[in-house]
């Protein structure tokens, strides 16, 4: 028996990217992303600029979306949006149009969690992609999230473990400008460390009790530690970058994996995710697929498309739910913060 196609054009504007996806019973048909260059100069993203941009993209990007998919928006059987987290000026633009193209088409309208998102794009059709059974744990890293996540079905997560302070994210990218590397860094950090040696020089690590992250401290002894060495030696950035970057990355790895391996010995849990912009690091995932080996694990790492905020992860979010029912009302409204417990 045939299943009766579901079309669901999913909407994701919750930071810098704006992105329109189209799914049909899970599977891709489009996944279009608009990147925002123009807050590199700026070393961060600038938020009403990245609102501002929002607003010139969506339009065309979700047109692109549709052209891509091959079908017309008449054929599309919901719309799922970012509700939250994210910056609230990029949120509104997404939420507003998704309002007025589902009232236009007379279709349900679906409110995603963007971090229930970065979790669930495990679950997108994709060949060779296999999908982590229930429970599991998603170690989910970001710009601005750090989290163990414990995922009991497609809409029970719980929280067993986030950072105190600052986001892993944010330790890749203000280390990098600690060592004059432009915006985004994070990318920039992984790339030298790949010819630098890990264990060339030794940053503290944090001491956090459970399952908690801190990463401000570390920030603070990089910095200390650059300014030391720069004052002695003015060339030694330069001299020793690659080395430097391998072991940044190595400190916040051996941090990352303590914890999470703490959380599988607590938990019992061997099946283990990753999920969010970091999870991009090379180092992240070949740590994370080696614990195959030596820890026994079966691990489960997305395709790169799917790590970065993206649309089709709000769609994948948006199908489960319009199998369930879970609809918004047209009274539904962006929200800055929003755990990822939260529907």
């Amino acid at each position: 028996m045939n299943q009766k196609p579901v079309y669901i054009l999913g909407i994701e504007s919750s930071c810098d990217d704006t992105s329109a996806a189209v799914l049909c019973n899970g599977k891709i048909l489009s996944n279009v992303v608009a990147n925002q260059e123009i807050h590199a100069k700026y070393g961060g993203v600038v938020p009403e600029l990245a609102s501002r941009a929002h607003q010139q993209n969506i339009v065309p990007v979700i047109q692109q979306a549709i052209e891509q998919a091959n079908i017309d928006k008449k054929d599309l059987n919901a719309i799922a949006f970012t509700r939250g987290p994210g910056l609230m000026g990029s949120l509104l633009v997404g939420t507003s149009f998704a309002k007025s193209l589902s009232l236009a088409l007379n279709i349900p309208l679906i409110d995603v969690n963007h971090m229930q998102g970065h979790v669930l794009a495990h679950f997108i059709i994709e060949e060779g992609q296999q999908k982590p059974p229930f429970p599991f744990l998603c170690l989910t890293i970001s710009g601005g999230h750090t989290q163990i996540v414990k995922i009991t079905n497609y809409f029970e997560m719980e929280v067993i473990g986030e950072t105190l302070d600052d986001a892993v994210g944010e330790a890749f990218d203000k280390s990098a400008k600690i060592l004059g590397l432009p915006y985004p860094g994070g990318p920039l950090i992984d790339k030298h460390a790949k010819l630098g040696n890990p264990k060339a020089f030794k940053f503290t690590k944090p001491r956090v009790a459970d399952l908690g992250f801190s990463f401000s401290g570390l920030k603070t002894g990089i910095l200390y530690f650059i300014q030391k060495q720069v004052k002695e030696n003015p060339n030694f950035i330069e001299e020793n970058l690659n080395d430097i970057c391998a072991s940044i990355q190595q400190t916040i790895c051996d941090i990352l994996f303590d914890k999470l391996k703490a959380a599988s010995k607590q938990t019992g849990i061997n099946h283990i995710a990753i999920a969010g912009g970091v999870s991009a690091n090379s180092q992240i995932r070949s740590t994370l697929k080696s614990f195959e080996k030596t820890l026994g694990w079966t691990t489960y790492i997305p395709k790169f498309e799917f790590t970065t905020d993206n649309a089709a992860m709000i769609a994948i979010v948006g199908y489960y739910k319009y199998l369930e029912g879970i609809f918004a009302k047209e009274n539904v409204v962006a929200t800055a913060r929003l755990k990822v417990s939260e529907q």
